[in-house]
């Protein structure tokens, strides 16, 4: 039997996630902004306190690899790589747009296309294209959306769009085969999952040169000035 224990830092929520044998036992989800760094390893805690697990009885520990927020992605390895390598487990990086994409063939089955989007400010957006099933259709990344994007999918297929990214979109098309599902932010639970199947297949990553996907450089941006 795997215990998981699973790490979402990607966006301004934050949850943690334990896994026992594919089943989700215990969840924890924050969505107050900037507390990342402050609330991620007290909410660790309380998760393996609700079903009483030592530490050291996990067998793996997963975490979003992104792309989402830099800060929200450093925090959350950071945290994910100091657990594995201390407790001598496996790390299990998970594509914060391959688990929405878990979270939305969930809550929406159908046969339609799996398109999550993640906000990168301006009209960009961090994306990827998935079927029902999970399998991947398109790569991460960055896209910058125009009232032509994804034009000839929505010819072909009826998509879901979800994601904070998504509502950009939203507003620059019309198109009969694009529907959006509102407010739906990555989870720790759907990591979980998509890391089970992983952990199965032995698809472990380095705890050494683990590093968040942040599919484009950091730009600094400068301070406003008070007055």
């Amino acid at each position: 039997m795997a215990n998981i224990l699973s790490i979402e830092t990607s966006t301004h929520q934050c949850s943690v996630a334990l896994h026992m044998n594919q089943r989700l036992v215990a969840y924890q989800q924050l969505g107050l902004e900037k507390s990342h760094a402050s609330k991620l390893t007290l909410m660790i805690q309380d998760v393996m306190r609700q079903v009483e697990l030592p530490m050291k009885e996990l067998n793996a520990i997963a975490v979003s690899r992104g792309p989402g927020s830099y800060t929200g992605l450093r925090i959350g390895v950071g945290t994910a790589k100091g657990l594995a390598f201390t407790l001598e487990k496996p790390l299990i990086g998970v594509s914060t747009l391959e688990a929405m994409a878990v979270q939305a063939a969930a809550l929406c089955p159908g046969k339609h296309l799996l398109c999550p989007m993640i906000d990168a400010r301006r009209m960009e957006v961090y994306t990827a294209l998935f079927n029902q099933e999970g399998q991947r259709l398109a790569k991460d990344y960055p896209l910058i959306l125009e009232e032509n994007s994804f034009e000839q999918t929505l010819k072909e297929r009826e998509v879901l769009f979800f994601g904070n990214g998504a509502e950009k979109f939203q507003g620059l098309i019309s198109h009969s085969n694009a529907y959006f599902l509102k407010d739906m932010h990555p989870a720790a639970w759907a990591v979980g999952i998509a890391a089970g199947v992983k952990y199965e297949q032995e698809e472990f990553d380095d705890v050494a040169y683990f590093e968040p996907e942040y599919l484009k450089a950091f730009q600094a941006t400068k301070a406003k000035p008070l007055l």
